[in-house]
């Protein structure tokens, strides 16, 4: 009887490196350096870096009209590159016929690479196709190391089809530092090509 013949495991294809992200790098090879620089820090830990970024779209309309909040999630979704989550409600405002935990609307929050990935598309590439920019006021920012700006629509990401989009909608982003004040927050996401009015 023959023997079969013993047939070697094919090795696996080593899974190709995921690419390093262009700002996350630069935030280690150069706004760090730069930042100790100018506000004397003694330690690189002491340098004010990104934690998070949350993206929220409010979304009047989701009350009366389910398709409204689905085309809603479905565009945040491609914006930020991960599942948007539905919001709801904390209380009833009977002005707006709104009861308590219905949908209002949906957010994202980003960290880590996925959160240096969207954070470099906005500054480079979201912001400059808006139309008649001139730069982001340097008031926005909270007094907690936190930076706030709004658009007026989705349609400037280039993630997005303008044929599919179902409904202009606007949305918030908010760009949570560890910095301690106004003033490092907007030197670190200046070095990181925040682009602010000029005075």
């Amino acid at each position: 009887m023959a023997k079969k013949d013993d047939k070697k495991a094919e090795p696996k294809a080593a899974a190709e490196p995921k690419p390093p992200v262009r700002m996350k790098e630069r935030f280690y090879s150069e706004v760090i350096p730069a930042l100790m620089s100018r506000f004397g820090y003694h330690n690189p830990m002491q340098v004010p870096r990104l934690k998070k970024v949350s993206i929220n779209m409010g979304v009047g309309k989701a009350t009366q009209d389910p398709k409204t909040l689905e085309s809603a999630v479905r565009d945040l979704t491609l914006v930020a590159g991960q599942k948007a989550v539905i919001t709801r409600a904390k209380k009833s405002v009977a002005g707006f016929r709104v009861r308590q935990k219905m949908p209002v609307g949906c957010r994202v929050t980003l960290r880590g690479d996925r959160m240096y990935e969207f954070v470099d598309r906005l500054f480079s590439v979201v912001l400059p196709r808006v139309r008649d920019f001139r730069g982001l006021s340097a008031s926005a920012v909270d007094g907690h190391g936190n930076y706030t700006l709004g658009l007026k629509e989705q349609a400037i990401f280039p993630e997005l089809n303008l044929d599919d989009i179902e409904r202009v909608q606007g949305m918030d982003i908010t760009i949570v530092t560890s910095a301690r004040t106004d003033e490092e927050a907007l030197g670190l996401l200046k070095e990181l090509g925040l682009p602010l009015q000029s005075v």
